[in-house]
């Protein structure tokens, strides 16, 4: 995962998940205008592990998250940003810095399916259990990114335990995915939520917070 080689940036012209956008408007009298992107939504799963009192959740390699570690390190990266060419990353950083720990997610791009049917899809593919619409609890939706795309995630809850994974997940290497399957232990999940060391995203921390106050009163006591 962090054998990262032959970094090179360079202007996006075209993108299957990106569109960016300018809108001008008039708000309270005074003319406005703001840059956004239009991207898909996406569903997102918290999943415990019955079998082993745990979170599952995922673990990849984020170039965003990894190129912005680089431009802290390195402004120069992006000072000819108006040009045709940017800088080669000569000495670029070791590319654990972007990598983080999530919930298992995916985006809202197959118009056949509802979005209990991608989040089953997701879970299977990214972490291996195999669970029905059935299974799967709507917790809530919110928007992401508002600052910039506005985009829709919509969480759930699915239980599973070790009967019910059929592989060892990781993704589709064909579509480029490269995910390692992380088991959180609940007693440690809180800690973890807050440790700074291990870079997440607000999903983990607001889904984690969920758990221990509607899920966790409710399991047998030791």
């Amino acid at each position: 995962m962090e054998a990262i080689e032959e970094l090179a940036v360079q202007p996006c012209t075209s993108s299957l998940y990106l569109r960016p956008f300018r809108l001008s408007y008039r708000q309270n009298g005074t003319k406005k205008f703001w840059d956004f992107m239009r991207t898909h939504d996406s569903v997102s799963i918290l999943i415990f592990n019955t079998s082993r009192q745990c979170f599952v959740v995922v673990k990849q390699f984020r170039p965003a998250v990894y190129m912005c570690e680089i431009e802290r390190h390195q402004p120069q990266v992006f000072e000819n940003q108006d040009k045709e060419s940017f800088p080669s990353l000569e000495n670029p950083l070791p590319a654990v810095v972007g990598v983080t720990y999530e919930l298992c997610a995916g985006i809202v791009d197959k118009p056949g399916l509802s979005l209990e049917e991608i989040a089953c899809e997701e879970i299977l593919e990214e972490c291996g259990y195999r669970v029905s619409t059935a299974d799967l609890r709507r917790i809530t939706s919110y928007r992401s990114g508002v600052g910039v795309t506005g985009s829709r995630q919509t969480l759930f809850y699915a239980e599973v335990n070790d009967q019910m994974r059929t592989s060892g997940g990781g993704g589709q290497p064909e579509e480029g995915e490269l995910i390692e399957v992380v088991e959180i232990p609940l007693g440690e999940s809180m800690k973890f939520a807050y440790d700074e060391t291990f870079p997440k995203t607000m999903g983990v921390i607001f889904s984690f917070m969920w758990f221990h106050n509607n899920i966790a009163p409710k399991l047998p006591k030791k």
